[in-house]
Parts: structure tokens; sequence; C-alpha cells
């Protein structure tokens, strides 16, 4: 008999190892991200994502890191984000290592509770979709966000910037769920 998903728990299985490596780089780095503008984010983000397709479409790959790494990278600079759109930008890091996880997690329980709000509306529609088709929509958010910074943050009947990057983070979540699920 097949086990049905337990999206909650693969969800926090997944956040736990992206939680892990941010708090491993906050002992080695500090909060040195802390000086970076969300267009900077945006565009570590925007690498990532493009790093991704390339190994999708790519035979031949150059670099010894595959797609579960980058999309950690994603959920990681996306919950920065969303903590220097709380916070600001600084000239200099200011947060330790136990102040910046208390807001990683902070972040994180929003953006989970929006996925389980829309995965009950959508049915878990996100399991029938391919890695590539996660990754396209990641860039096409990213475009939007790009837009909208451009915009200097001003939309007309769009959702905000911190939406954008809540969807990355659940997107990527799905990504590297179908990730280990494939490697079973």
């Amino acid at each position: 008999m097949k086990q049905m998903p337990n999206t909650s728990q693969e969800y926090d299985a997944v956040i736990s190892i992206c939680r892990n490596l941010f708090e491993k780089k906050m002992s080695d780095y500090g909060s040195a991200w802390r000086i970076l503008r969300l267009p900077s984010l945006t565009d570590q983000i925007f690498i990532k994502a493009q790093r991704i397709r390339g190994l999708q479409q790519n035979a031949v790959q150059k670099v010894d890191e595959g797609e579960i790494s980058e999309f950690i990278g994603i959920i990681n600079y996306c919950v920065m984000a969303l903590i220097q759109i709380e916070k600001g930008v600084v000239e200099q890091p200011d947060l330790n290592t136990e102040e910046a996880t208390k807001l990683y997690t902070k972040k994180v329980t929003i953006t989970k509770q929006l996925m389980m709000d829309k995965n009950h509306d959508y049915g878990e529609a996100w399991r029938d979709m391919r890695v590539s088709s996660l990754t396209d929509l990641i860039l096409q958010k990213l475009l939007r966000v790009k837009q909208i910074e451009d915009n200097q943050g001003k939309t007309l009947v769009s959702e905000g910037i911190d939406a954008n990057y809540q969807d990355m983070i659940n997107y990527a979540v799905f990504a590297l769920i179908h990730l280990e699920a494939a490697s079973k």
C-alpha cells in the first residue's frame, strides 16, 4: 500500500537542511549578507535559478554541484530577502547567529502557512508538476520581482515583492521534495 505523503513533514525536513546550512554559514561569515540590497539578493537568486535551468537543459555539467544545492541557495537567499524587507539594509553586519536564526524561523513559519493554505485550495497540484516547471515558475517570479524593483516597489494590482519571495521558497521546497523522492 502506497503511503500518503505528509507535505508538512516533508516541508519541515527540507527547511531543516536549509536552516542548518544557513546557521553554518552564519558561523563562518557572520551576517555580512545584511548589507545586500534587495536587487542584489534577487540577482543572486536569479543566477541560481538560471544555473538550475542550465543543468536541466545541458548534457554536460562543468561544476560538480547539482540542482539540490542551488535550490537550497534559492530558499536561503529568499529568506534573507524577507528579513531585509522587514529590517532594512544596514551598512555593517548587525545580527548574531541566534538572532538571524530566529528571524529565519519566523519568515519560514509564515511562508509555510501560506503554502499550507494554498495547498489546501489547490489540492497539492504541485505534486503533479515537474521540477523543470517549478524552476520556470521561480524564474518567472524573479522577472516579476525585478520589474517591481525597477518600478521602485510600486505595483498597480499585483502582490508585493515579499509574496513573490515566499512563492519562490515554496516552489524550491516542492522541487527538493520531488528530487528527494526521485532519489529513493
